[in-house]
């Protein structure tokens, strides 16, 4: 009898088949991978060949193959027209040009109408096309027989209103209704009338831009009423062009103005423009060109007010008062209009501020960074005032006090006028730079004396940083400070009293600004980098020697490394750290010119890298540690004036290579080139350099020497770098050894030969390429037979 478990038991052991088998299938896909891995390595897939290419395609299409054919018509046939006009006219008497013309015409304008109702729509365009050149034609024609004494910008006034009422009325006529050219046409000639009859009247520029602005308002109202697509396309172009150079000839005539009544007439013309421009914005539907309208509008009131301003106001008040216009076209935020175009005029507003504080930038420029000419003047006495010691190699702008108002004036509005949580701090932000901006050129301006000038800089400088510390504005406080602070730097290199005790006293402040952890990673290095100017600045002040005063600079790289190790995981342990390294640059550089001390001062820098290596997270420094000390050595050998290369070479060589070695003992799989290269390279290269152009023999021997035991040496460990550094530089060495008898050699061989070599090389090549040729043609014949 069969045994049935109990069902307990029967699903223990069914679960344990099936763990078995998930197992044994697991390994089955493992081994099956591993199989088509080694097959694929073995038989690699060949590429699939290509598909055939594709019939080549039609590249235009019929209706614009059509469309080409009746555009080129209708050019040739106007081309063909006009040669008849202006050259063949002559030779046919008045009744037969008036009757060749008027029954081409008549013939050209009705052809359009009998071919729309069959239907040839794009051939009735063509020919309607020819028909409204062909009344050009006849206006021509017409002036020069029967009008030819009448003036040429008058006749073509009343002749481009004519055509425009002509080509509208056949546009508009109920059986011209599928033509699109004729009113847009008429549209075009009514751009000339108001223009040619301000030029015919001798308007001057004043009528002349009276006439291209009410043009403008007559494209601009055709543009906001007419439905037709093509004509409010063309509509917008005339308006904005004829407008565009309407408004700027007003704006030349409003600068230019020299008096109330050329200001006003230049005002009024402003005024008609910004009319037009605010109206399209009023009644476009789409906020972003409404806004886009607004703003020229409210930027030419600007214009027009304050040109009146600039002519009733004195000298040099200019700015102020196209800044007191853009002050109040913000009153446009308490004005019930549209969202968009109450945007656009605070934009408008906003670019005039902009422009004023742009006027006010030379100004700011010369205050901040006119006291770098010091740099090349240093100590050579106090200036008279602040505006002297600015000033030193820039010119003073004119109208400082009225320049300066306009940052003020902005400051005021973005810290009183301007709301919103995203636009309030942005706003803040903008103000303080405005503020910091004017503190620090108000001395200059107001001429105070260079004492004061260098306190209130200071206090300018210890207030933006207060601010940063206690988190008001810390970026900007921050940014503020440190660009302040070298202004200051630079003022004070005008007495040595003022260098000595401005660069104390902003050491002494970014070092305690340094205590606040948010503020660190800037102040301390600021306060290492004028720590280092301090210790230059003494140095100076106490008649010492550049070498001498090297060691002084040293202490801020040794302060720099001994504070970065107390810094831990803080953010300005890395900016600390590279401004103590840089800090190093000029201690050499103040000891360059004494070799025995600037090997002092590289053994220094040596040992403070050294001691920063000493830290586990910086062990890297070590290798700028070694490369001090070597440097130190070799400066120290070239002070005693040792010539030999490798007294220079081998201190380099030997650590390398006993580096590499413990390398390979550890990583046996490390590369030779890894672990021998660079050091082998470090002797043997320079060596040939000078074995190469020694006359004696002892340096070529000596290094053949080398590079055969090195060459040994890697052929017997079959190192690759040994190898192939020592067979070089042997080769090398023995070619230059034998370098006079292969040029006696040389000079004794036929001038043939060096060509009969390259004959001899270029036809190998061929040879070797028809070969390969010839295999190719036989594994093609070979597979197409298989096929």
């Amino acid at each position: 009898m069969t045994h049935v478990p109990p069902p307990a038991e029967e699903l223990r052991l069914l679960d344990a088949e099936l763990w078995q088998l998930d197992a044994r299938r697991s390994q089955l896909l493992h081994r099956r991978a591993w199989l088509v891995a080694a097959l694929q390595s073995a038989h690699p897939v060949h590429p699939a060949p290509q598909a055939p290419m594709e019939a080549s395609r039609p590249e235009a299409t019929a209706p614009g193959v059509q469309n080409l054919l009746l555009l080129l018509g209708g050019v040739l046939l106007t081309v063909a027209a006009m040669v008849f006009t202006l050259v063949s006219w002559g030779h046919l008497g008045i009744a037969g040009r008036a009757l060749v013309l008027g029954a081409v015409t008549v013939a050209a304008l009705g052809a359009p109408l009998v071919l729309l109702r069959r239907g040839l729509r794009s051939t009735a365009e063509s020919v309607a096309g020819l028909g409204l050149a062909l009344t050009v034609l006849d206006a021509y024609a017409l002036q020069q027989v029967a009008f030819t004494g009448t003036d040429g910008a008058g006749y073509t006034a009343v002749a481009s209103t004519l055509l425009a009422g002509l080509w509208a009325a056949y546009g508009l006529l109920p059986r011209a209704a599928g033509l699109r050219l004729p009113l847009p046409a008429a549209l075009a000639a009514a751009q000339l009338p108001l223009l040619f009859w301000a030029v015919s009247a001798g308007a001057g520029s004043t009528g002349i831009a009276a006439a291209l602005l009410v043009t403008a308002g007559f494209d601009t109202g055709v543009a906001l009423r007419v439905t037709a697509g093509s004509v409010r396309v063309l509509a917008a172009v005339g308006a904005h062009g004829t407008g565009a150079l309407g408004a700027l000839t007003a704006g030349w005539l409003s600068w230019d103005a020299a008096g109330p009544g050329a200001a006003a007439r230049a005002a009024a013309l402003l005024t008609l423009a910004a009319a037009i421009a605010l109206v399209a914005a009023w009644r476009l539907p789409k906020p972003a060109a409404a806004t886009g309208h607004a703003v020229p509008g409210g930027l030419l009131l600007v214009a027009a007010v304050g040109g009146v301003l600039r002519v009733a106001l004195p000298d040099g008040w200019t700015v102020p008062g196209y800044l007191a216009c853009g002050v109040a076209l913000s009153a446009a935020l308490r004005v019930r209009l549209p969202e968009p175009v109450r945007r656009g005029l605070v934009q408008a507003s906003a670019a005039v501020q902009a422009v004023a504080v742009a006027c006010a930038m030379p100004l700011v420029v010369v205050a901040l960074l006119g006291p770098l000419g010091w740099a090349e003047r240093w100590w050579t006495g106090a200036p008279s005032d602040a505006r002297a010691a600015a000033a030193v190699h820039m010119p003073w702008p004119p109208y400082p006090g009225q320049l300066l108002l306009g940052p003020v004036v902005v400051a005021a509005v973005l810290a009183l006028l301007v709301r919103g949580e995203t636009r309030r701090p942005q706003a803040l932000t903008g103000a303080t730079l405005l503020v910091w901006a004017t503190a620090m050129t108000l001395p200059a301006v107001l001429q105070l004396p260079y004492s004061t000038a260098l306190l209130l800089q200071g206090a300018v400088t210890g207030a933006a940083l207060a601010a940063a510390a206690f988190r008001f504005l810390p970026v900007t406080g921050t940014a503020l400070a440190l660009g302040g602070s070298v202004s200051l730097a630079f003022l004070s290199l005008a007495s040595q009293t003022a260098t000595l005790t401005v660069l104390s006293v902003l050491t002494a402040l970014f070092a305690a600004a340094s205590l606040r952890p948010h503020l660190a990673p800037f102040t301390a290095p600021a306060a290492l980098v004028y720590a280092t100017a301090l210790a230059c600045v003494t140095g100076l002040a106490a008649d010492w020697q550049p070498q001498h005063t090297a060691l002084l600079v040293l202490v801020v790289p040794a302060a720099a490394a001994l504070l970065a190790a107390r810094l831990g995981e803080s953010h300005a342990r890395v900016p600390v750290e590279v401004t103590g390294a840089a800090a190093g640059l000029p201690a050499v550089g103040l000891a360059i010119t004494a070799p025995p001390m600037l090997a002092l001062v590289l053994s220094l820098c040596g040992v403070i890298a050294a001691g920063t290596a000493v830290r586990s997270d910086r062990r890297p420094v070590g290798y700028a540690a070694a490369a001090l000390f070597l440097l130190a050595g070799w400066v120290r050998l070239a002070a005693w004036d040792v010539g030999t290369v490798e007294a220079y070479t081998l201190p380099v060589t030997v650590p390398a290579l006993c580096v590499g070695a413990r390398r390979r003992s550890r990583d046996p799989q490390a590369s030779s080139w890894t672990a021998y290269g660079a050091g082998l390279a470090a002797t043997l290269l320079p060596s040939l350099a000078a074995a190469w152009n020694d006359p004696h023999w002892t340096r070529p021997l000596l290094l053949g020497t080398a590079a055969l035991l090195t060459t040994l040496l890697g052929a017997r460990h079959r190192l690759q770098a040994p190898l192939v550094l020592g067979g070089s530089v042997l080769v090398l060495d023995a070619l230059h050894e034998l370098a006079p008898y292969l040029v006696q050699m040389t000079g004794a061989l036929p001038r043939w030969v060096p060509f009969a070599l390259a004959g001899l090389l270029l036809l190998a090549l061929g040879a070797t390429y028809e070969r390969r040729l010839r295999d190719v043609r036989r594994v093609r014949d070979i597979l197409t037979t298989m096929n």
